[in-house]
């Protein structure tokens, strides 16, 4: 995929970070979601992410959605420098306030998730992948009821290519696709992150053009998820998240911005979203 920005993009985030030490005062100047955007561009990339997970974990009530965006996309690197930042600026673990401020199965796999222990390498071990497919399978359509630590210790754990074999072979095993199954066997917060995560290992952007969309379609807007998305994303892969975002779609991402916002908060995410 070429995920390289288009060239005003990468001029306006050199702008932005020309003027990074002014966030203070630009909040004194700014309102509503256009301040949320503009102040989010100032942050770089973990301390953005460390202070919406903060956000999410300290506001009136979890905003389970921020949490699972975000540690169901990032690489090891990118979850452990959240961790540092998160550290450095607010005086406690990240572990340790979601622990406080989840429970359960989806707890486990957010820690999981923050271990940052995923294994990177491309190695595919077919007998292990058959064997990861039958355990999962075992673990939910095969039985009564779910053994959702299955599910974590294989798809919290297992590198990329390996999980798209896995995925393949489950479907030989249970003539069902993982995502399908997932959907049958569980329910809330763990249906969602289980899904995030074979979403991301398997398509990115199109994970990320989804929640675009969700985010846009119908009466409202979700400002919080389109904000995080498009701040996180415009210099990594926006230009991917336009593409399947048109593929799944049949319109632009630029169009749905547009007809979904007015004023100086339009201006800047279509600017982010470029033609």
């Amino acid at each position: 995929m070429n995920s390289a920005p288009q060239g005003h993009i990468n001029r306006f985030f050199t702008l932005l970070a020309t003027f990074r030490d002014l966030a203070g005062d630009l909040q004194g100047e700014l309102t509503g979601n256009t301040e949320k955007v503009v102040l989010g561009l100032l942050m770089i990339a973990p301390k953005y992410d460390a202070y919406e997970l903060r956000t999410a974990i300290k506001g009136s009530g979890t905003e389970e959605a921020a949490l699972i965006d975000i540690l169901a996309s990032r690489t090891n690197a990118e979850i452990r420098a959240i961790t540092e930042v998160y550290m450095k600026e607010h005086g406690t673990s990240l572990e340790d306030d979601i622990e406080a401020d989840t429970s359960g199965m989806f707890k486990r796999v957010l820690v999981s998730l923050l271990t940052a222990g995923r294994d990177e390498s491309n190695t595919v071990n077919e007998t292990q992948a058959v064997q990861d497919a039958k355990d999962i399978y075992e673990a939910g359509e095969a039985c009564w009821g779910t053994d959702e630590v299955k599910f974590l210790t294989v798809l919290c754990v297992r590198n990329r290519n390996h999980l798209l074999r896995v995925f393949e072979e489950y479907q030989k095993i249970s003539g069902r696709d993982i995502e399908d199954s997932i959907k049958r066997e569980m329910s809330g917060s763990l249906e969602d992150v289980f899904l995030a995560i074979v979403k991301c290992l398997r398509n990115k952007p199109a994970f990320f053009a989804e929640r675009l969309y969700k985010s846009m379609k119908g009466l409202g807007t979700t400002d919080s998820i389109l904000i995080r998305i498009m701040v996180a994303r415009a210099e990594i892969d926006m230009l991917d998240i336009k593409t399947e975002f048109s593929k799944a779609y049949g319109k632009t991402l630029h169009s749905f911005i547009n007809g979904d916002s007015s004023g100086d908060y339009r201006k800047i995410l279509l600017e982010l979203c470029g033609e």
